[in-house]
């Protein structure tokens, strides 16, 4: 049950029924929320002001039709207009029972909804160029990505996990040439790895590798040939690599779409391209010099430019370099334009803070590729810093110069690097402190959080040492007399369980899978704070041993709260366990 959406479309039949001219557009624009200070009630609207200028009205005399009607509403216990035209409500009791009921009835359900209506969404995320294992880099934007298509499919819509392989540039080459010194190396060579090579020791074993399946015989080959047999094996198991260190966080992708496939005669580059001129979108022409410092790339010559800025980028983009190969931008086109005749109108990138310029030449590229059809949402993961006790961490490098995401995980598990960086806008810098982490205080967020679903099952267990014969089984709360719930503390705490579907259908919208988050984390607080009062009042305790009907509606309130976080943790791809050791 959502109590906002429930009372959404309460507030737009009442406006149908007194003002028949109101339109679906300006009901579209109506929203119910709480109010900013929880003193002026549990719902407020601007229902009043989105319609009173269309209707000719001062919205204070439209607010005050609607409280009228509202009279009659028995959910309702108070309506009243608020400044130049908000209408704030208080509910009755039975409602918050009803919320309550509905969340032990739907259970792992309970938020879940069909607002993407089984939409095709393309979320692309990670796409770190195949050279070597993941690294701390990577990891913001893997977890992002895949909290927002767990969001995002928990929202009725049709997910698709998709992972971009850059397997087609100079840097694979690069790649060939430091792999086949390791397979020198592994034959007994001394070898040195130059700069600008990969040194890092995860290219030992594919070098090895090569020497148990070839010997000696790539060392006998045209140079050419051995580096395109040793670049495709190399490639196979820098993606198994990759793909491990993903699962180390529970991360596994839909779709691996090679940038090879982009290129040659017949590749979606050269259709696309061709596509393009006939849309009359390619023309040959100058470029101005870029405002402040000119790139080193630039070049004041006529060349082939797609036009961007009729889809609003700030300037025209070549695509075709000096040399006659495809800018980094043409593969981007025609990728975007694969995506969009795969099905998809929806469509996500997940960057780093280096590709921040790339937004809006990517949101260009989408718009034209589908004449309008399709959308793209760009996320950029700001950085993030290593940090312990408020200094910067560095921890041992096992892999080259680079802190791999392994490293991360091994040092504070799979549940505090999801959830910490998660508990943080993607926008935003961001300080992981391994010490916090590692504590077991309020001060650490996915303790505190899995704390409480943990406590939910101690309580369980008081319960039944209080009561050994009481039926706490999950039909027996479905029947608890819910109506025993009255008292202003049980209440609020069901208020916050009232907001989650609209938290959850918020961020999907959004695309912001920190509120989830930061929603578990303020439900963990409302229960501790609930619990805490307990211990001083004696009346709050969820187990009353004087009481067994009332300890048992509270238990179903309890294990209420324990499902909504099993939700929103599910969601954030973090575990919920029933102890913590």
């Amino acid at each position: 049950m959502d109590v906002f959406a429930l009372f959404s479309a309460r507030v737009s039949n009442a406006l149908q029924v007194l003002y028949p001219e109101v339109g679906p557009d300006l009901l579209a624009r109506i929203v119910v929320e709480p109010p900013r200070d929880a003193a002026h009630g549990d719902l407020s609207t601007n229902a009043a002001m989105i319609v009173a200028k269309p209707l000719g009205k001062n919205p204070r005399e439209v607010a005050g039709a609607l409280v009228e009607h509202f009279q009659a509403d028995h959910d309702v216990t108070s309506v009243e207009v608020a400044g130049p035209g908000f209408i704030n409500f208080r509910l009755a009791d039975p409602i918050w029972h009803q919320v309550l009921r509905s969340i032990g009835q739907q259970g792992e359900s309970y938020g879940r909804s069909n607002l993407g209506q089984g939409a095709p969404v393309n979320i692309e995320y990670v796409s770190a160029n195949p050279t070597g294992p993941m690294h701390v880099g990577h990891t913001r934007g893997a977890v992002f990505g895949d909290t927002l298509a767990s969001l995002m499919a928990f929202s009725g819509y049709d997910v698709t996990r998709e992972y971009y392989i850059n397997d087609a540039g100079s840097q694979i080459n690069t790649l060939a040439r430091s792999t086949l010194l390791r397979y020198r190396q592994a034959l007994g060579e001394i070898v040195e790895i130059p700069s600008g090579f990969y040194p890092g020791d995860y290219l030992v074993p594919v070098g090895q590798g090569l020497k148990e399946e070839f010997g000696t015989g790539l060392l006998e080959m045209p140079e050419a040939e051995a580096l395109a047999i040793v670049k495709e094996r190399v490639l196979v198991a820098m993606m198994e690599l990759i793909k491990a260190d993903l699962a180390k966080l529970g991360i596994h992708h839909d779709v691996f779409f090679s940038e090879r496939q982009l290129h040659g005669p017949d590749g979606d580059i050269a259709r696309t391209l061709a596509w393009l001129r006939e849309q009359g979108m390619i023309y040959e022409g100058r470029l101005e010099p870029p405002k402040g410092k000119t790139p080193e790339d630039w070049e004041d010559r006529e060349q082939t430019l797609f036009r961007a800025t009729d889809y609003g980028d700030d300037t025209d983009r070549a695509l075709i370099k000096s040399d006659g190969s495809y800018t980094y931008f043409a593969a981007d086109i025609a990728y975007h334009r694969n995506k969009f005749l795969r099905g998809f109108k929806h469509m996500i990138n997940v960057l780093g803070a280096d590709h921040s310029g790339y937004v809006k030449r990517l949101q260009a590229a989408t718009k034209a590729v589908s004449l309008n059809a399709a959308d793209m949402d760009v996320r950029i993961c700001q950085l993030v810093r290593l940090m312990k006790n408020g200094e910067p961490f560095k921890m041992s490098k096992r892999s080259g110069d680079l802190v791999t995401l392994a490293d991360v995980v091994d040092e504070v598990g799979v549940d505090a690097t999801r959830f910490m960086l998660l508990f943080r806008r993607n926008d935003a810098a961001m300080d992981f402190d391994f010490a916090l982490v590692k504590e077991q205080t309020r001060d650490n967020p996915v303790f505190y959080v899995q704390y409480a679903h943990a406590r939910a099952y101690s309580i369980f267990r008081n319960a039944e040492k209080e009561f050994p014969g009481l039926d706490f089984s999950p039909a027996a709360l479905a029947s608890a007399d819910i109506e025993r719930i009255v008292s202003a503390a049980e209440l609020d705490l069901v208020r916050v369980l009232a907001a989650w579907p609209r938290t959850v259908a918020a961020a999907a919208v959004a695309h912001e899978p920190h509120r989830i988050a930061f929603y578990v984390h303020d439900l963990a607080a409302a229960f501790h704070g609930f619990w805490a009062k307990g211990k001083d009042d004696p009346q709050l305790r969820f187990v009353n041993a004087e009481d067994p009907t009332l300890t048992l509606a509270r238990l179903a309130l309890v294990d209420a709260v324990r499902q909504v976080i099993v939700n929103g943790l599910a969601i954030l791809g973090v575990s919920a366990p029933e102890e913590l050791s």
